[in-house]
């Protein structure tokens, strides 16, 4: 891994919302995986690998009358990311609950002290679909209850859950960095019960869980929501985000279509998380 370089693209944005959740969207559809809102607008990494001149081709958002929308971009090495996130990433805290921080900031009095070296993973706490999450952990019993959190990025919640008593749980991703991120992260934060997997929802096959976590995008949770299904277990929790509230009757018709039916919907700016139960 030490010899991945990563694109960074820094859009300045005007007016900021709703253009950097709609921007943030259409670059993950194209490839982009990690991104930190500024105060100009948004920064977004893609491998290199994964990089190709006309990446921007298909975001639509750039050609938009409503939006001023300029950008430049870098080639940067992975050695240099600490530092990059150094400057970007600040502590937040959810509900006056749950903290979640870098190694070097200050630790916070909260009932929750969660430590994330970010690096190139998404799933800060930053993102409005992160921090629903969060909300979510923090509203419902976890207790012994085993747990899946499928696109863990960090591994944030899958921290969280355990921290609430969870046991046992695993976190999966289909990126090699946030596979190796989240096992750094499990270890800083003292976890014992998380199983941390690379893959997608082929690993999932015999596996049961009371309670699974899905933060990913509208299309990939389409097309596993069956899976999801197959593998929670009666009067099992359902927790999906990544996606725009005008995508709720998409989500809810293919969960509907499993037996799980939609009980709570929390919403953030124009990002939504939801709760489903079978």
């Amino acid at each position: 891994m030490s010899n991945i370089i990563y694109k960074g693209y820094y859009f300045k944005v005007e007016p900021l919302q709703p253009a950097v959740e709609i921007l943030i969207a259409e670059l993950g559809y194209a490839g982009f995986e990690s991104f930190v809102e500024t105060e100009e607008g948004v920064t977004a990494y893609i491998q290199k690998e994964e990089w190709n001149q006309n990446i921007l081709e298909d975001i639509q958002i750039l050609n938009s009358d409503e939006f001023d929308i300029t950008y430049t971009h870098e080639d940067i090495e992975q050695t240099n990311w600490n530092a990059e996130w150094e400057k970007n990433f600040n502590p937040i805290v959810v509900d006056d609950v749950c903290a979640v921080r870098a190694p070097f900031h200050e630790k916070f009095d909260t009932e929750y002290d969660i430590v994330i070296e970010p690096k190139m993973s998404f799933g800060t706490g930053h993102h409005e679909t992160t921090h629903m999450m969060i909300q979510h952990i923090l509203q419902n019993d976890f207790k012994d209850k085993s747990v899946l959190d499928m696109g863990c990025g960090t591994a944030v919640l899958a921290i969280l859950a355990e921290m609430k008593g969870a046991k046992p749980i695993d976190a999966i991703d289909i990126d090699n960095w946030c596979y190796l991120n989240s096992l750094e992260n499990v270890e800083r934060n003292n976890c014992k019960h998380i199983s941390v997997y690379e893959g997608e929802a082929s690993l999932l096959k015999d596996k049961n869980y009371d309670i699974i976590i899905a933060n990913i995008n509208r299309n990939i949770l389409l097309q596993d929501i069956a899976t999801y299904a197959k593998c929670l277990n009666t009067n099992g929790s359902l927790f999906l985000s990544g996606f725009y509230e005008e995508d709720i009757p998409l989500i809810e018709k293919e969960c509907n279509a499993h037996n799980l039916q939609h009980t709570k919907t929390l919403k953030r700016n124009n990002w939504v998380a939801l709760h489903f139960k079978n």
